[in-house]
């Protein structure tokens, strides 16, 4: 990593910071140098404003969250209904979990993704990756029953945004959420399996542990 590197990371950190603790719109680029120990001038070598910031730090907490359950899904053993499943309710616990515990995330992804539409459709991008190659796996293995992977992987998407980042959705309990998401999952699998047997509320939510 070089001396750029560091220091970038060093804005981000201290960006970071600041916005979780006193939030977006109440943290200046001038406060933000002053915590890096350099000038304004110089921060604006690296980021050319405090969306640019927002954006970067964004993109590394969404990618950092896709890459663990991108990993968590491909654990050995697993059918392509675990996959799917602990995959749609791993990302609602994590981004449940970080919202509540910093709230002012909330307002940074509410600023990025309104300001630059580009990022949202990126990380939708990503999650439709994830998602098809789990469907795909279970089409290889006679687990689903689809033609097209990649309409199939944007209706689960479609179907599940709510859960993706719930509270700026609502003000459900996670308890309440994991219920619904059971609900639409049940759903999902009905259409991707035609011969399961369908149940009502049907117990699908994983235990927190394995999820």
């Amino acid at each position: 990593m070089t001396e750029k590197d560091d220091t970038r990371d060093c804005i981000l950190e201290a960006a970071r910071t600041r916005f979780l603790h006193y939030g977006y719109g109440k943290t200046t680029m001038a406060e933000i140098a002053k915590d890096c120990d350099m000038s304004p001038g110089n921060l604006y070598r690296f980021f050319e404003g405090k969306l640019d910031l927002a954006e970067a730090i964004a993109r590394k907490a969404a990618t950092e969250t896709m890459e663990e359950l991108a990993r968590a899904v491909r654990a050995p053993g697993k059918t392509a209904t675990q996959a799917m499943r602990d995959y749609l309710f791993g990302k609602l616990r994590m981004t449940y979990t970080n919202l509540e515990k910093d709230p002012k995330i909330i307002e940074l992804a509410q600023t990025v993704s309104a300001e630059r539409p580009d990022f949202s459709n990126d990380m939708l991008e990503q999650e439709r990756a994830i998602l098809m190659e789990i469907i795909a796996n279970g089409r290889e293995l006679g687990e689903f029953a689809t033609s097209d992977v990649a309409f199939t992987a944007e209706m689960i998407q479609s179907a599940t945004m709510k859960f993706s980042y719930p509270q700026l959705w609502s003000r459900l309990t996670l308890e309440n959420l994991e219920r619904e998401l059971a609900g639409v999952f049940d759903l999902v699998l009905g259409g991707l399996c035609p011969d399961r047997k369908l149940f009502a509320g049907g117990g699908m939510a994983p235990d927190r542990q394995t999820a």
